[in-house]
């Protein structure tokens, strides 16, 4: 595949090396210094999109390229309350698209084992969820993307819960959620259930942004010569 990287940082520099690393070419890469490179005579040879910039400009970006039938990879978090507007771009214009909240394989496993613990939880009532996640002090936003994805998950899967809340408040139906921003820590999610007994947890830690990368070139090798919007559990077969 011709590749285009969107977001340059040094999620942009790992999925580089691991496009690279699977064989594929870097057509283009565009970053905050040069986003007018983002056009159609520059691009005409891309594949697909792979877009990791920032909430502020992540919208724009993606249908940008959707606009020009070129499929996208996003994982850029906090802009998803335009995700109805892109996947209306994507159909309009018969191209795909996939965003994610993590594109770890390792993640995403997580993803899959909390929802069906939050089925379990469900017929017992004796246990309460919480969730930590730990990010470096440059990310954007807190809470994570993925907490959300696994606070949302049990929301899905339990009747007890409906949403999520800073872990700082206590309202009713709603799963804490707890936000630590703290040196260079890639990314801990944690999700617990306490009782007056014990405690069951789940639990993955990054080593390294490299599953991250490692799974958006995935997702970029299944949707860009398909037509539709996809999920991380149909790329890995759940």
């Amino acid at each position: 595949m011709n590749i285009a990287i969107i977001g340059y940082g040094r999620m942009g520099h790992e999925i580089e090396s691991a496009a690279l690393g699977r064989g594929h070419t870097v057509k283009l890469i565009v970053d905050k210094d040069n986003m007018y490179d983002l056009n159609e005579r520059s691009a005409r040879d891309v594949d697909v999109a792979i877009e990791f910039t920032t909430p502020a400009t992540a919208f724009e970006n993606v249908v940008k390229c959707l606009r020009m039938k070129i499929p996208v990879v996003s994982g850029t978090t906090g802009w998803l309350d335009d995700y109805g507007k892109a996947v209306d771009v994507c159909n309009g214009n018969r191209t795909s698209f996939i965003h994610s909240t993590n594109f770890s394989i390792g993640v995403n496993i997580l993803f899959r084992l909390n929802r069906e613990l939050a089925k379990q939880m469900s017929h017992l009532d004796q246990y309460k969820p919480f969730i930590e996640e730990i990010h470096h002090t440059k990310k954007l936003d807190a809470p994570s993307g993925t907490a959300i994805t696994l606070a949302e998950g049990i929301a899905g899967n339990h009747p007890l819960y409906d949403g999520w809340c800073p872990d700082d408040r206590t309202d009713p139906g709603k799963v804490p959620v707890k936000a630590i921003r703290e040196g260079m820590v890639p990314g801990t999610h944690t999700i617990t259930w306490n009782s007056d007994i014990d405690v069951i947890s789940l639990r993955h830690e990054a080593r390294n942004r490299k599953g991250l990368a490692l799974g958006a070139v995935i997702a970029a090798e299944y949707i860009y010569n398909r037509t539709g919007v996809f999920t991380m559990d149909q790329v890995l077969g759940f």
